[in-house]
């Protein structure tokens, strides 16, 4: 009931509003996380530290009010996904080369997207039917609060696309593959693995990293063309996303190949704007030295 009146009294109410007067309402949520509560400051100053040992404290500080800064905008931006037309998403939210992608969906192939919470992830859910000619599906994580988690993934469908979780996707994959119909599946392969066992590890920002190999086997298992896409914010509430090709026919590499050339993209993206990531994530819970 508490979520259902949080939202329907305040949070839609306040998408509704033009989004920056969304974003001068969420940044007192910026000084009070950066600054009095200091929310998850140990782990966001552990990672940077871990990831760029030749910075000084006062350089990891300075990225890291910067990084609490940019998360706040990504927070009003997400709410405001309640409400954002189609038109306004697009305009905000575009890819520069659809055409890469597109023309598997002429061949009649999926494609499997991958990326990271880097940037505004929430957006490319929401716009996937909208930016290619392939159904769009997120995979994501349950929410543990199942009346929330229905609200937002109503947001999340609400131009078409469609949301899949571990205890599904196999289904959902193979139904669709067998009827050929071509979908881009869309993996955030960032997290932390919960299997240490099954993930493939590699370096990866200055420490040995373990990565979950769903995308991967996936890909091999139906032979899916794998794509990374880099979203690169323009300026504030303006984004654009390239995509690239990882490999037209996974089913041939070795295993662990895509799973390489994914690490190594991510890190490139990272390094040229590491402000855009989500730190204050528990990435590097399981020790692979």
């Amino acid at each position: 009931m508490f979520v259902r009146l949080l939202f329907y009294l305040i949070l839609y109410p306040i998408s509704i509003l033009p989004l920056t007067v969304v974003y001068l309402l969420f940044l007192p949520f910026f000084v009070i996380t950066n600054f009095i509560l200091r929310y998850r400051h140990n782990v966001a100053t552990k990672n940077l530290r871990q990831s760029f040992p030749d910075m000084s404290m006062r350089q990891i500080k300075k990225l890291r009010t910067a990084n609490y800064y940019h998360l706040t905008l990504v927070a009003a931006e997400m709410l405001k996904m309640l409400t954002i037309s189609r038109k306004n998403v697009m305009k905000r939210y575009r890819c520069v080369n659809p055409e890469v992608v597109n023309k598997f969906y002429d061949e009649g192939r999926s494609v499997i997207l991958m990326s990271s919470h880097y940037n505004n992830w929430e957006w490319m859910v929401l716009s996937i039917d909208m930016q290619f000619k392939h159904h769009g599906i997120g995979i994501g994580a349950h929410n543990s609060d199942k009346i929330f988690e229905k609200i937002i993934n109503r947001a999340r469908t609400r131009y078409g696309d469609e949301i899949a979780f571990a205890s599904n996707i196999r289904e959902i994959m193979k139904e669709n593959e067998k009827n050929h119909k071509p979908c881009a599946y869309m993996f955030l392969s960032d997290q932390c693995p919960s299997n240490p066992q099954r993930c493939y590890v590699t370096d990866f920002l200055n420490r040995r990293t373990g990565f979950i190999r769903g995308a991967e086997g996936f890909a091999k298992k139906y032979d899916i063309p794998v794509l990374y896409y880099e979203v690169i914010k323009d300026h504030i509430g303006y984004y654009h996303f390239e995509v690239k090709v990882l490999s037209e026919h996974p089913a041939e590499l070795p295993d662990g190949a895509i799973m390489q050339k994914y690490a190594e993209c991510l890190e490139e993206t990272i390094k040229r704007k590491p402000e855009h990531w989500l730190w204050t994530h528990r990435r590097w819970k399981h020790n692979f030295e």
